[in-house]
């Protein structure tokens, strides 16, 4: 419906339409709403909205998925170069000593202290998980253990 298809507007229409204005109501309501037709608007607009929800989080994790099976991968195979990189540096570690103590010597040289940082390891992996053991113990504030 255009505007010249309407009657004039009285002043009291057109106070009504300046303070609507003013309020930021810039659209009247159209001609026959109800409250229902407004809420089952609402209802359906609600509907679309989860659905686009839905659909955009299904995609995110696809997205997440593929990137984590990449990442893994390349992490597994980092790793792997680090094991072989580590090899080599044994075996060069063995060749550089053998000259000054015989090949067995050497071996056992290598042998001793890489035990040795096992050993080290494997002792701060001790203190470390007892003391995760103990922060689950604990009974909060007084230090008692529960058992």
């Amino acid at each position: 419906m255009g505007d010249e298809d309407r009657a004039a507007p009285s002043p009291v229409d057109l106070e009504d339409e300046i303070d609507a204005a003013v309020r930021g109501d810039n659209e009247p309501a159209p001609d026959g709403s109800s409250l229902a037709a407004d809420v089952a608007a609402l209802v359906e607009d609600g509907k679309t909205l989860i659905e686009a929800e839905i659909g955009f989080q299904k995609t995110r994790l696809a997205f997440a998925a593929n990137r984590s099976k990449s990442a893994l991968l390349s992490g597994i195979f980092a790793l792997a170069f680090v094991h072989l990189a580590l090899i080599a540096l044994v075996v060069g570690l063995v060749i550089a000593l053998t000259p000054y103590v015989t090949a067995f010597g050497a071996t056992a040289i290598v042998v001793g202290v890489l035990m040795l940082g096992a050993f080290l390891l494997l002792r701060r992996l001790q203190i470390s998980t007892r003391e995760i053991g103990e922060a689950f113990d604990s009974q909060g504030d007084d230090g008692e253990a529960s058992k």
